[in-house]
C-alpha cells in the first residue's frame, strides 16, 4: 500500500499535475485502487493561450466530491449554508478567497475550510465532525488546527485600524450618532472584555482562569468601530486578571499607535480614564451628582454599547463556543476565538448579519487597577466632553422613542383635568382664581423640556436645546 501510494506521488511529480483527494470515493477505499483510478479517469481543460493558440491539458482524478454526503451535497448543490456553517455563500467566497493556497496535497482548501467550519458551527467532538464528512478522526484534527492557523495568519487583513482620514471620519460621524451628541465626534472606537468559558487544565494552574463569576474562561479584549466591526483584538489572559491589567500588557497600550492624537475610546468603569499613552473616556463613577454627568453618562453608555453588541453577535453566530466551555486546550483556544472574530468581520463586510439573540449582560463598574494604570488622568479631558454635552445642541436623530412635545402634552392634559376637578370641587373664590392662573400658565407655556414648572430635564432623556 505504501509502494502504491510512493507511485501515485511519482506519477504526479512526472506529469507535474496537482494531484486533488477532495473526499472519499464511493469506490475508492486504498492507495493502490486510487492508483489504478488516477491512471485510467482523466478530464479535458482547454486552457487560451491568445486568440489563436490553445492548449489541451488532462490531469489525473483519483478521487471524487462524495455527493452522499449531506453536509457536501448541500454545499455544491448551492443550498442555504448558514444552517451548517454559520456563514452565508459570500461570506464563504470571501473567506476562501483569502486562503487561497497552492498545496500539492491533502484534501483541498476548500474541503478543509468546510472541515473547520462545521466544526467552529456545531461545537462538536472531532468524532462527529469525522462522521458527518465521512474521514478519520485524526485528520479532523489536523484540518481543525491547520486551518486555525491559516486563518489566524490573516487577521492583519480583517482586523486593522482604518487606513484613510476618511475612513476614521466615517468611524466618529459613527459613534457622535450613536450617541446622539456632537460632543463624541471624536470618539475612533470602543473597548471592553469579554470571558469565553473553557476547559480548565488541571492541577493548581487551573485555579488560575476562575473569574469573579466562579466559572473557568479566558479574557478577549476588543475594541470595534461604530458598526460592530473589530478593529484590534488581544486574546489569550486567564480570566482572573483584571480588565486594566490585560489593557496594560496589550499591544494597543504599550505602541500607542491608535486613536490619532485628538481622538479617544470608550470604556466602561473597569478601564481607568486616560490621556496618555492611551486616550480612554470612561464614565462617571457612581454615585453620579449633577444632571451635566448624568446627561454624559447617558451618551456614553448609548456609543460604548456598540462593543457589548458586537460580542453578542459573534456569540450569537458561534453559539457552540461561546455558550458553553470550549472543550480544547487551553493553548489552542486563542487561535479559535481569533478565527471566530476574523469570520465576525468578514461577514459584516458582506452584508451577512446575524442579530444578537441575547442581550449582552454588563457587568458593574470596578476601579481596581486604575491608579496602578493611570499616567496622565483623562477626567479634565471627561469633563470638558460632560460640558460640551450641556452645551452644544444634539446630532439630529432619526428616531425619537421618547419625544419631549409628546410628554408634556401628556403632563398638562393630566393637570389640567387636576385643576378643574379641583375648581368645581371648591368654593372659594380666591382659590378658583389661583387655580385658573395656573391653568393659563400651563396652556400658554413654551412646549420645551427645560420648563420650569414641569421639570422634566431628567424626564427627557434628549436634554436641552439651547
Amino acid at each position: 500500500m505504501k509502494a502504491a501510494g510512493r507511485q501515485l506521488e511519482r506519477l504526479s511529480r512526472k506529469t507535474g499535475l496537482t494531484v486533488h483527494a477532495l473526499a472519499y470515493s464511493d469506490h475508492v477505499s486504498t492507495y493502490k485502487e486510487s492508483l489504478n483510478q488516477a491512471k485510467t479517469m482523466y478530464y479535458t481543460t482547454i486552457i487560451d493561450r491568445g486568440q489563436q493558440h490553445y492548449k489541451t491539458m488532462t490531469t489525473p482524478l483519483y478521487c471524487r466530491i462524495n455527493l452522499s454526503v449531506p453536509v457536501l451535497d448541500g454545499f455544491f448543490n448551492d443550498r442555504d449554508t448558514r444552517p451548517d456553517f454559520r456563514l452565508s455563500r459570500e461570506a464563504l467566497r470571501v473567506l476562501l478567497d483569502l486562503l487561497r493556497s497552492d498545496r500539492q496535497h491533502g484534501w483541498g482548501s476548500t474541503i478543509e475550510t468546510l472541515v473547520f467550519l462545521f466544526w467552529l458551527a456545531c461545537g462538536t467532538s472531532y468524532r462527529v465532525v469525522s462522521r458527518a464528512f465521512d474521514m478519520p478522526r485524526s485528520t479532523v484534527h489536523r484540518i481543525v488546527h491547520r486551518v486555525a492557523e491559516e486563518v489566524v495568519a490573516i487577521r492583519h487583513q480583517v482586523i486593522r485600524f482604518p487606513n484613510t482620514p476618511e475612513d476614521l471620519e466615517a468611524i466618529c460621524r459613527g459613534f457622535a450618532g450613536l450617541a446622539r451628541h456632537r460632543a463624541f465626534l471624536k470618539a475612533a472606537g470602543a473597548i471592553d472584555g469579554c470571558h469565553v468559558r473553557i476547559k480548565p487544565p488541571s492541577g493548581p494552574d487551573g485555579q488560575c482562569y476562575r473569574n469573579r463569576k466562579l466559572f473557568p474562561s479566558i479574557i478577549l479584549q476588543a475594541v470595534c468601530d461604530h458598526q460592530g466591526r473589530f478593529i484590534d483584538t488581544y486574546v489569550g489572559w486567564p480570566g482572573s486578571v483584571h480588565d486594566a491589567r490585560v489593557l496594560r500588557y496589550s499591544p494597543l497600550y504599550r505602541r500607542s499607535v491608535y486613536p490619532p492624537p485628538g481622538h479617544f475610546i470608550l470604556a466602561d468603569g473597569g478601564y481607568p480614564c486616560l490621556q496618555h499613552p492611551l486616550p480612554l473616556i470612561t464614565p462617571y463613577k457612581r454615585p453620579v451628582r449633577g444632571v451635566g454627568a448624568q446627561r454624559f453618562n447617558l451618551h456614553h453608555s448609548r456609543a460604548r454599547s456598540i462593543i457589548e453588541r458586537a460580542f453578542g453577535m459573534m456569540k450569537t453566530r458561534f453559539r457552540s463556543i461561546f455558550l458553553k466551555a470550549l472543550e480544547v486546550h487551553h493553548t489552542f483556544v486563542p487561535h479559535v476565538i481569533t478565527a471566530c472574530a476574523i469570520l465576525h468581520n468578514i461577514c459584516l463586510g458582506v452584508g451577512d448579519i446575524m442579530a444578537p439573540e441575547d442581550e449582552h449582560e454588563e457587568d458593574d463598574a470596578e476601579d481596581e487597577g486604575e491608579h496602578v494604570l493611570e499616567t496622565v488622568s483623562g477626567a479634565p479631558w471627561r469633563d470638558q466632553l460632560s460640558a460640551e454635552v450641556s452645551a452644544l445642541e444634539e446630532v439630529p436623530i432619526d428616531h425619537d422613542y421618547c419625544p419631549a412635545f409628546s410628554v408634556l402634552v401628556v403632563v398638562r392634559v393630566l393637570l389640567l383635568v387636576q385643576v378643574l376637578l379641583l375648581v368645581l370641587v371648591l368654593r372659594v373664590l380666591v382659590v378658583r382664581v389661583l387655580l385658573l392662573v395656573v391653568v393659563l400658565v400651563l396652556v400658554l407655556a413654551p412646549p420645551h423640556c427645560g420648563h420650569p414648572l414641569l421639570n422634566l430635564a431628567l424626564v427627557c432623556p434628549h436634554g436641552l436645546r439651547r
